[in-house]
């Protein structure tokens, strides 16, 4: 992957937009069906020929990614505070995955046996979020750091709500995995803000001109 901006903020956009939909499946029963393929798509692509690729060669697919990111690190004063904290705990997670090499390969096996499950079903499958999950669960939580949910009970008590929560942080950690290919840092929040912020805003002007 090339360390450009453009690269990192295709990276932040996935981030953004698996975590968006972490929040969302813990609060609401409607589905964003496509939103989340490609987002769980992203965990499948090990050998994408780009960074864009990864998430289907397209923009339009990271749109709302996107804008979200230029919601929490531009001059907007309303930050959603949940969300920032999701994206921080999964950024940390990635690190603690990044130096243990036990767990990424552990990692790396899971997801070939995925790469041999979506020969017979889809993405969205029950089954293939299922696994998902328990990767999530198994090379990721096992490391001792978990990230607390919020959201509606009743809706968190349930196996297939429970599944696809953990299946979409298995892909924000997919997009940080990338965030840091691409060079990204934490330092970047700091000193790069605002360029990341108007590189998200150029992308976002390419989908929908009229609307900026």
């Amino acid at each position: 992957m090339n360390n450009s901006l453009n690269n990192q903020i295709i990276a932040l956009a996935g981030l953004c937009q698996a975590v968006k939909l972490v929040q969302h499946s813990a609060r609401s029963n409607s589905s964003m069906e496509a939103e989340l393929a490609i987002c769980l798509n992203s965990v499948a692509k090990l050998d994408a020929a780009s960074t864009l690729d990864v998430y289907g060669g397209e923009l339009k697919n990271l749109q709302i990614g996107l804008q979200l990111l230029v919601d929490q690190l531009g001059d907007k004063p309303q930050k959603d505070v949940e969300l920032t904290r999701y994206l921080v705990g999964v950024l940390a997670l990635e690190r603690k995955l990044h130096k243990t090499p036990k767990q990424m390969t552990q990692l790396a096996h899971k997801l070939q046996h995925l790469e041999r499950q979506l020969q017979h079903f889809t993405i969205t499958d029950d089954n293939v979020i299922a696994n998902l999950a328990d990767i999530y669960s198994n090379c990721i939580s096992s490391m001792g750091t978990k990230i607390q949910i919020y959201g509606q009970p009743e809706l968190l008590k349930q196996n297939n709500v429970q599944h696809k929560v953990r299946a979409l942080l298995l892909a924000a950690i997919r997009a940080a995995v990338l965030w840091r290919q691409a060079g990204g840092s934490r330092l970047h929040f700091i000193f790069k803000r605002r360029k990341l912020v108007a590189e998200a805003k150029q992308a976002l002007a390419q989908l929908s001109p009229s609307s900026l």
